[in-house]
């Protein structure tokens, strides 16, 4: 077994600390860029910049993927200089640096995949090694020589050197100690990332490079890590953090230590490294955060879902003995209790898997960064994510969702700077996306500009279609599959199908509310409303012509009795729709829908003495059913299936007895029977 194929267990941890990087250096180069367009200087951007490079190269090198090793190093070099100048990257530069941070992106995406990380672009290196010869190379700046073997100090850049030198020549001692892992160890909890935290606390951490061993008893795993410190601790402190024996450090001293003349390194007085070790996961080391892979969270949720069930069963046991005379108060008890007990065990496991909508809304810059570039637009962006969280699989399917809508805005919505001086307006679009926290179960979504607005007949045209009066039915038509208001398609839009997609994920696989306000020559909004998770809901249990169903109670703005004698029948539209009846709440007529009918079941078997209320694109909609059944926990279980997915069904149930009961999206189901589509029909 080799030292490479030994690293792979530090792959994992490797990627969630390289793509938090990368993230973390495109939005300061951002920044910095912005700073730059405004005329003012950003220093801490472009540190931050460099900690995020420094660590991304030295995690590369510890885990051997040494194609983000030349680019990241390339990088840092540049921003190095920079730094030292005092001066900020021209806007050329930036593109550039933006260019190596997405081919980072890509080789780090292509590890998470389980394929190689491709060897860097020649053009992109070259224009890398362009950039640093214009900061002024770095092998001038390198300090006096180190007492390392040949093949170390090889393996060290010359800012490593340079730090090495300015640590001893400032009163440190250079230490080089070697862990080797093996079984035993890990069995008492040492590894390479415990030695890097407990170094953190007395050391300075200038590199780790990974050495391949003979196999043998002291080596098992032919690996080992050497350390490259910089510390004033006791060799004992350092002996104890890294598991060795205090003989086996070795002292690393400067040949010319004392010739080292004041001022020999300019930014001595600002160390970069915060005494954190910037180029490994020590770097990464937060007290009292665990990473935890997704999949394990999905397997604790699919086990929730399964005690949910069983719970279900339960109680419809115990309510079984009950009805055949036997005292089942105790047991009753037992089964509360355990309601109670997973209730809070589901709160926990949700609170896990919530990720901070900051996490998408921070990519949108880029986005659009690009997007200027290649439709020639000005647009300023503004982010209100404030401290909203939702599930990661819903996140996950949000975020195309936010691309597609900030592409139009761009390239549809927004006009050209001359275009926009001709109609009065500033030179720069405006984009705005806001989130908030509906409720604690649901999340709302806007991204509004302040472009030219949707053409209503334009649209219309197109779609071949009468002209729509009024919100809802524009985004109808602009959600038909393959309409475009383009002539030519482009390399941003023009396909037709940002819109479909936008609406199948928000309303049709999330559940979700899609709404559109637009004035032409002001601007367009658009409002997404999703819930915060999807897997595990509460939701409501009705009955209907003797069959079960259930709808998530976040959907339902208000469930009310029906008195027959208050409704007004009116005619069927379209010749063959569904019965519909008018009822009058609080000053306002909300048509009334009889489920059995939409589903054509058994009218006669349905009492219809309830009313199920949704909101549909801001209007109400009443759906009547026989009976609420009552409120509780479903585990819903998506129908992925064409052939039997069906419009406002959103998946399945199992309330305890086995047997499937359809989760309906009554929102999704009201827009379906307004568009006049067929209804689905279900089979008792």
């Amino acid at each position: 077994m080799t030292g490479s194929t030994d690293l792979k267990e530090f792959l994992a941890a490797y990627l969630v600390e390289a793509e938090e990087h990368v993230s973390s250096a495109n939005a300061r180069l951002l920044a910095l860029e912005a700073a730059e367009r405004s005329g003012t200087h950003d220093p801490k951007a472009l540190r931050d910049i460099f900690r995020s490079l420094h660590t991304l190269k030295g995690l590369s090198a510890m885990v051997g993927v040494e194609p983000i090793v030349g680019i990241a190093h390339r990088m840092e070099a540049f921003v190095r200089g920079f730094d030292r100048a005092g001066t900020a990257p021209s806007l050329q530069a930036t593109d550039v640096l933006l260019k190596g941070l997405q081919a980072i992106a890509q080789r780090v995406a292509a590890l998470a995949r389980g394929e190689a990380a491709a060897p860097p672009p020649p053009e992109l290196l070259a224009e890398l090694d362009a950039l640093d010869a214009k900061a002024g190379p770095l092998a001038e700046r390198s300090g006096p020589d180190l007492d390392l073997e040949p093949e170390l100090v090889a393996k060290l850049v010359p800012f490593e050197v340079e730090q090495l030198v300015r640590g001893i020549a400032g009163g440190q001692r250079g230490v080089l100690a070697e862990f080797v892992p093996s079984p035993a160890r890990a069995a008492e909890g040492l590894s390479i990332n415990t030695v890097r935290e407990r170094l953190a606390a007395v050391a300075e951490i200038v590199r780790v490079l990974p050495r391949a061993l003979p196999l043998s008893p002291e080596s098992p795993g032919g690996l080992s890590f050497q350390l490259i410190l910089l510390t004033q601790a006791a060799d004992e402190q350092i002996a104890a953090a890294v598991g060795v024996p205090v003989a086996s450090l070795r002292p690393i001293r400067s040949g010319a230590v004392a010739d080292v003349p004041a001022g020999a390194f300019p930014d001595a007085s600002v160390p970069f490294d915060d005494g954190d070790g910037a180029d490994g996961f020590a770097a990464g080391v937060r007290r009292g955060i665990v990473r935890v892979d997704v999949n394990r969270l999905d397997e604790a949720m699919e086990g929730l879902a399964t005690l949910i069930v069983t719970r279900f069963r339960l109680a419809r046991a115990v309510a079984d003995l009950a009805a055949r005379g036997v005292n089942t108060r105790e047991l009753a008890d037992v089964v509360a209790d355990n309601a109670r007990q997973l209730r809070t065990l589901r709160a926990a496991i949700v609170r896990v898997r919530m990720v901070p909508v900051s996490d998408l809304l921070d990519r949108v810059p880029l986005l659009v960064r690009g997007l200027q570039r290649t439709t020639h637009r000005s647009v300023r962006v503004e982010l209100e994510g404030g401290d909203a969280e939702l599930d990661k699989s819903v996140s996950e399917r949000l975020f195309p969702v936010i691309v597609h809508l900030v592409r139009n805005a761009v390239d549809h919505a927004i006009e050209t700077p001359d275009e926009r001086a001709r109609r009065g307006k500033p030179e720069e679009g405006l984009l705005r996306i806001s989130c908030r926290a509906r409720s604690n179960t649901r999340l709302e979504l806007t991204v509004s500009d302040d472009g030219r607005g949707i053409d209503s007949q334009a649209v219309a045209r197109k779609a071949g279609r009468p002209v729509p009066d009024t919100a809802a039915g524009l985004l109808a038509l602009l959600c038909i599959p393959g309409l475009s208001t383009r002539d030519v398609a482009t390399t941003t839009s023009g396909r037709g199908m940002g819109m479909e997609i936008v609406k199948r994920i928000v309303v049709d696989e999330l559940g979700g509310e899609l709404e559109l306000e637009t004035h032409v020559g002001t601007g367009t909004r658009f409002t997404l409303r999703v819930p915060l998770t999807i897997s595990i809901v509460d939701a409501f249990a009705f009955e209907c012509a003797g069959q079960r169903f259930v709808v998530p109670v976040s959907t339902v703005d208000e469930i009310v009795e029906v008195d027959r004698s208050e409704l007004v029948q009116v005619p069927a539209h379209h010749g063959g729709g569904p019965e519909l009846d008018v009822i009058l709440r609080r000053g306002q007529a909300v048509p009334v829908v009889k489920l059995a009918s939409i589903f054509r079941l058994d009218a006669a078997a349905s009492a219809a003495g309830k009313a199920i209320i949704v909101r549909r694109a801001g209007a109400p909609i009443a759906f009547a059913v026989d009976r609420m059944l009552g409120q509780q926990e479903v585990v819903i279980r998506p129908m992925n299936d064409t052939l039997v997915r069906a419009p406002g069904v959103s998946g399945a149930t199992d309330l305890g007895d086995g047997r499937p009961t359809l989760v309906l999206d009554l929102v999704a189901l009201g827009t379906t029977l307004n568009a006049g589509a067929p209804a689905p029909r279900v089979v008792a």
